[in-house]
């Protein structure tokens, strides 16, 4: 009995023993996955081609903890180039940052990869009419939004003023038509200078950006609609810029959008249609003071092609409330504003706009501004990818007239469905 009570006692001795074990090892699993969880909440899988990018990202945590010291971001990623395929095979291993990067125009390439922000924007109490529009309809996928936006950058025509000088050329400015536009290219070209430095890419190109300024775009109702005579007829516009204008130099396939950056910076060519984020770039280091102006259009009133990037979440995100709260600290008015007038990113806030305005010329802001309100967002495809691939490759055909928009555009149409 006493044996038994004995045995009974260590019995309970070693299941106490046991449990208490078990307990322990319980919760240091489940402290150890709250852990990890938190951990993957506060790390972000983003591109870094270089240590500009890096401090970019990093002046986001910067601005956020000047309202929570508190606050950090683990940064991780590849290249942009490498980015797009690189965050699949990311997010599908353990340990995968919770927040990543995307784009308004590669929202609907990543939408298996995110998840949709609606219930927590609602829970959270955010008002997102505070971002800009474009960027939120770029964002929204089959009804859902998948990301909060940081930037809206409208793309812009770049001239050099003391070309535009010494040509004789008006400066544009709010108002420019494309009958204009080709009149002032033919008056600079000339003495080694080209009009327009032209990239070989549909989206860097300037045929995209001349047909959204005239309200024509290559997607309608999520399918692609590459063919549609309004783009049809300002690609072949584009294209002819250097084919029978000879106002430009038709690009090589291989061309990095550095190499018609560096024709402008050099004063090789007079004009380029590039982004405002790289305003700091041109407005720095071209040989000549330089200006922005809108995007020629048919009628002179130009609608704006608007690009832009967002935080979004993972799908295989554990803590996603979390994460979303971080996400929320980056894209306070305060801190886009901080890191527009930082790094010359456009915020995607309206009212922050001013920090990113800075001192640019009046003019100059007046342009971006005009073309935020008339803006359009750049929205793709799953296959957009493969868009861009095709149109990188078949472009200098129509720069050097060989083949028309229509043929080249119908090609890729067809092989992107």
């Amino acid at each position: 009995m006493s044996n038994n009570r004995v045995t009974g006692r260590l019995l309970t001795a070693a299941a106490v023993a046991a449990l208490a074990a078990g307990t322990l090892s319980a919760c240091g699993s489940s402290a150890n996955s709250s852990s990890d969880a938190g951990k993957e909440a506060s790390s972000m899988y983003t591109w870094i081609t270089n240590e500009n990018d890096r401090a970019q990202w990093q002046a986001f945590v910067d601005a956020a903890k000047k309202k929570d010291p508190a606050f950090n971001l683990t940064l991780e990623g590849p290249s942009f180039n490498d980015y797009w395929t690189k965050v699949k095979t990311r997010l599908s291993s353990s340990g995968a940052p919770c927040i990543i990067t995307t784009q308004a125009a590669r929202a609907q390439e990543l939408k298996d990869l995110t998840v949709p922000l609606d219930d927590m924007v609602k829970s959270n109490n955010i008002d997102v009419s505070m971002y800009n529009k474009a960027m939120i309809d770029g964002l929204t996928v089959d009804g859902s939004l998948r990301g909060i936006p940081y930037d809206a950058e409208p793309v812009v025509l770049y001239y050099n003023k003391d070309l535009l000088s010494a040509a004789g050329v008006k400066e544009p400015t709010l108002n420019y038509t494309t009958a204009q536009f080709t009149s002032d290219l033919k008056a600079l070209t000339k003495d080694g200078v080209t009009g327009l430095a032209v990239p070989p890419g549909f989206g860097s190109g300037p045929g995209l950006p001349l047909a959204f300024a005239n309200g024509n775009e290559p997607v309608k109702d999520g399918k692609l609609d590459l063919t549609n005579q309004g783009l049809v007829q300002d690609q072949q516009f584009a294209f002819d810029l250097a084919a029978k204008e000879k106002v430009a130099t038709a690009p090589q396939a291989s061309d990095g959008t550095d190499v018609p950056e560096q024709q402008f910076m050099s004063g090789k060519a007079a004009m380029i249609i590039d982004g405002p984020w790289m305003y700091d770039t041109l407005t720095t280091k071209t040989q000549g003071k330089v200006g922005i102006a809108v995007v020629p259009s048919t009628s002179g009133k130009s609608v704006g092609m608007i690009q832009g990037s967002a935080f979004a979440i993972a799908a295989s995100c554990k803590d996603k409330e979390a994460a979303f709260k971080n996400i929320m600290k980056i894209t306070t008015p305060e801190v886009v504003g901080a890191v527009g007038a930082a790094r010359g990113t456009v915020p995607s806030v309206e009212s922050a706009v001013k920090d990113w305005a800075g001192n640019k010329p009046a003019a100059d802001v007046a342009v971006v501004e005009a073309l935020l309100k008339s803006g359009r967002p750049l929205v793709t495809t799953p296959t957009w990818n493969q868009v861009e691939t095709n149109f990188t490759q078949y472009s200098g055909d129509g720069f050097r007239g060989s083949k028309s928009a229509q043929e080249i555009l119908s090609t890729i149409a067809n092989s992107a469905k």
